[in-house]
């Protein structure tokens, strides 16, 4: 793998939003450089200034309509990178990327880019086992996207099973993987 590595991270709206802090972290001490992406539903997880001190980069969030400077931010964000992760990623946007919907920044940034894409899903088990989930990831993969496993054990809602967002250290490991083969 290069050294210069380009990484926009995409973060969805769940409880694990709060692990992209570490991960953002993490990236920036193996010297890759980081522009995040969220979701409207991640700043209420959250706020974008967190990963603004964390990159030193503008957060673009939400819908276009609410980026006031940046027309075509979706496709500046997919040019530059090396590879889009999504982490973490929930059966909402999962199904938005299936289905090629395109209603926020995050969704239109992955519709643009034609580098890997990567995602990290995290949600309650019965939704990660639900068959439209399921079937949602099997589109994904059929289409070159790197769907990574989820971590199992205890969950935000109390209950105990598979979900979990994968340890920060294997999604990184995962990333190095990808862009190495």
């Amino acid at each position: 793998m290069s050294e210069s590595v380009d990484i926009v991270l995409g973060i969805s709206g769940s409880i694990a939003a709060y692990k992209s802090a570490d991960l953002v972290r993490k990236m920036s001490e193996r010297s890759w450089a980081v522009s995040v992406m969220m979701t409207q539903a991640a700043t209420k997880y959250v706020g974008p200034l967190t990963f603004q001190a964390l990159t030193g980069r503008e957060v673009a969030y939400g819908r276009f309509e609410d980026l006031p400077s940046a027309v075509f931010q979706h496709i500046d964000l997919a040019r530059h990178a090396d590879a889009i992760l999504i982490a973490p990623c929930t059966a909402n946007v999962l199904a938005k990327l299936a289905h090629g919907f395109a209603d926020d920044v995050l969704t239109s940034t992955v519709l643009a880019c034609d580098k890997p894409v990567i995602v990290a899903p995290a949600m309650n088990t019965k939704m990660w086992e639900n068959a439209a989930t399921r079937d949602n990831v099997a589109l994904l993969k059929e289409r070159g996207v790197h769907v990574l496993d989820v971590g199992e054990g205890d969950l935000a809602c109390g209950e105990v099973g598979a979900g979990r967002l994968l340890e920060v250290e294997r999604i990184i490991g995962a990333v190095e993987a990808i862009l190495s083969g």
